[in-house]
């Protein structure tokens, strides 16, 4: 899953670094999840971060991405402004 965000009024890489901290941390700790950002990383009122979820079945890989994403939609200082999902199976 791939998250795209504005950030409004942001003036500063360092502005933003702050207002998505702790990203990689909270989402990153299941052990079925990576988390990395992934665009932007040089633009102050944009960002994009990628979440990778791994599990037996698609199902259970998609919760685990759904959950990740209402808790962004809730906890996150920026706008969500795209999500693009896709899921491989074997």
């Amino acid at each position: 899953m791939v998250v795209d965000f504005h950030l409004g009024g942001c003036r500063s890489l360092k502005e933003k670094r702050q207002r998505l901290k702790g990203m990689r941390e909270r989402f990153g700790k299941a052990p079925n999840v990576a988390v990395c950002e992934s665009g932007y990383q040089d633009v102050h009122q944009r960002a994009q971060w990628a979440f990778v979820a791994t599990a037996a079945s698609g199902d259970v890989a998609e919760r685990s991405l759904s959950e990740i994403l209402q808790n962004i939609e809730t906890s996150v200082d920026a706008q969500l402004i795209g999500v693009e999902q896709e899921t491989l199976l074997p």
